[in-house]
């Protein structure tokens, strides 16, 4: 972990504009292809969701900006970040887990699976208290084209937000909508378009994500 140099930093200027905002957050939505990646997840017997979880947690560790958090009014980067994500467990009452992120997908996924096994037994709907991770929940009834996350305000939260909806049909693509959420004192627009290009070209590359059968 590191302090950004407020004073050679590029977006201090920004940073202070936005950081006045009674509501700083800005998101987008839009459509990823899935056409390669969903039976290339299924075919190896993974979990989608842990498998999304990981093309997006590499994705937000590929861009400096998605590591970037706001702590007692400095900038900090870490060095990586890591998912907490949410899951569905009885009656319909979801629980949070958060996993260490590894760039090895069959590691990861092992990791993923005995969170998700422990937590299962111990429901969690707390927020666990670091600003390292990467909030991510899934809506799978839905194949919606907007999201708005809760949001605590103070002190100020700059953990960005994902998620994903119901797969769709458009010709021969399967997409899935996908939304982003971040603190615009720390990052614009064009960030997340970065983003959204990185996690579509590791979809599009199911064997580099995932490895070979």
């Amino acid at each position: 972990m590191r302090t950004i140099d407020m004073q050679t930093w590029p977006r201090r200027e920004h940073f202070e504009l936005f950081s006045t905002y009674a509501y700083p957050h800005f998101g987008m939505c839009a459509n990823v292809d899935l056409t390669p990646f969903y039976p290339a997840v299924k075919k190896r017997g993974y979990s989608l969701t842990v498998a999304i979880v990981y093309v997006l947690t590499r994705a937000s560790n590929a861009i400096p900006e998605f590591r970037y958090r706001i702590r007692e009014g400095k900038v900090i980067e870490h060095e990586v970040v890591n998912p907490g994500f949410t899951f569905l467990a009885e009656e319909d009452v979801f629980s949070f887990c958060t996993v260490d992120y590894v760039e090895d997908f069959s590691a990861f996924a092992a990791k993923a699976a005995e969170r998700i096994a422990l937590v299962k037994e111990n429901p969690w709907v707390h927020r666990v208290p670091r600003d390292d991770l990467l909030y991510m929940t899934a809506i799978p009834w839905v194949s919606f084209t907007s999201f708005q996350h809760t949001i605590q305000l103070q002190p100020a939260d700059s953990i960005p937000r994902f998620v994903w909806g119901k797969f769709f049909e458009e010709g021969e693509l399967l997409k899935m909508p996908l939304s982003v959420q971040a603190h615009h004192a720390l990052l614009d627009g064009v960030h997340v378009g970065k983003l959204y290009a990185e996690v579509q070209d590791y979809l599009l590359q199911p064997l580099v994500m995932l490895g070979e059968d």
